[in-house]
């Protein structure tokens, strides 16, 4: 397509907004598998190795069997929300519009960490923990209203609500505050202050949640101009996860339900990639791997970092797709492997089985 040429996208969505009919498709795609495929097809720090990524298919489905992995994990946690109804829906949403960022550089005994019901948590867990606390504590930290109201939710009072049991405080404080603002007005201007409008606006399409959250909420707009190609790759990790969140927490059903969840692909985190490269599933190049190694911060939308998202997603496609020829009868997809991943990495980690640190990068994506 030259530069003479008009953007036919841009010209259905001008002619959409102008005719006042700016609607999700009808099919929705993100487009975050087309987008993982170019960064992969292009990439020259980031390879996979397609031999360890079917053999790691073979051990990640036998496990996954052996501990009955499905969507029932999710409410297994005891920290995750028991309920299924509206209140659980505004719980998880406040919960991935905050889900990112809780690497620390400190050693495990001085990183940011939540004491809850006599428990240490650290990570994405500190995070549920004090969600949980402030409810128990009547903070409406769920309530977008509560969110938009200056003198009640600040930095102060978000100080107080994700207190540290450690001298390390959460990152980002003032990034989550403004998501948090942001997320108020957007629900307050569009969606009756209920995230259960964005829910039923998609039509039980989760492509179109995550294409409505990408649209409406700049905090969820997770996409990177990448060398070579006309559109931005999309990666779009919170904005996924927190579909599936919502598909694993309610089984599919009532606000879970989705005609499309298998159209989310893996979350674009630290955390898969770095088991995939423990795997053997992908490796570096050797800048790359000293950088890594070297615990050094990566700029968010750095050519590497965008590399090792985009073949992590790729990778776990491939996985996907290889359970599936093996196994045609698997009820499985990008997220419960993501899922699994994750957790096995994190357990790994509290062993001190770590063979290769996860990347370093700061940002509000993931």
């Amino acid at each position: 397509m030259s530069d003479d040429e008009a953007d036919p996208e841009l010209l259905a969505l001008l002619r959409q907004h102008f005719q006042g009919k700016l609607n999700l498709d009808e099919e929705p795609e993100t487009g975050v598998l087309e987008g993982a495929e170019y960064v992969y097809d292009n990439s020259i720090d980031v390879a996979l190795n397609m031999r360890a990524t079917k053999n790691a298919a073979a051990l990640i489905y036998e496990q996954m069997q052996q501990k009955e992995f499905s969507t029932a994990t999710w409410s297994e946690h005891e920290l995750h929300p028991k309920a299924k109804d509206e209140s659980t829906v505004a719980f998880i949403f406040t919960m991935d519009l905050l889900n990112f960022s809780f690497w620390s550089l400190r050693p495990e005994d001085e990183r940011f960490a939540v004491s809850y019901k006599d428990k240490t948590w650290t990570g994405y867990w500190s995070l549920v923990a004090s969600l949980q606390r402030a409810l128990e504590e009547d903070i409406p930290i769920t309530d977008p209203h509560y969110w938009q109201n200056e003198e009640e939710c600040n930095l102060d009072s978000l100080r107080y609500i994700f207190r540290s049991s450690t001298d390390e405080e959460m990152p980002l404080l003032e990034a989550r505050l403004a998501c948090l603002r942001e997320a108020g007005q957007i629900l307050y201007e569009k969606y009756s202050c209920s995230f259960t409008k964005c829910i039923e606006a998609a039509n039980k399409s989760a492509a179109g949640l995550v294409n409505l959250l990408a649209r409406d909420f700049d905090c969820f707009r997770d996409e990177f101009k990448f060398e070579g190609r006309r559109k931005p790759v999309r990666f779009l990790k919170r904005a996924q996860i927190l579909v599936a969140d919502i598909w694993a927490c309610f089984n599919g059903e009532g606000y879970g339900e989705f005609k499309d969840i298998d159209k989310i692909t893996m979350f674009a985190d630290y955390r898969v990639p770095q088991i995939l490269a423990s795997l053997g599933c992908i490796g570096y190049s050797p800048p790359l791997q000293a950088l890594v190694m070297r615990r050094d911060i990566l700029e968010s939308g750095h050519s590497y970092e965008m590399q090792l998202r985009a073949c992590s997603i790729w990778c776990v496609e491939l996985i996907r797709r290889e359970i599936k020829r093996e196994h045609p009868d698997a009820k499985v997809n990008a997220i419960l492997i993501d899922f699994f991943l994750y957790d096995t990495m994190k357990q790994l980690e509290a062993q001190g089985k770590e063979t290769i640190p996860h990347h370093r990068t700061r940002s509000i994506w993931y």
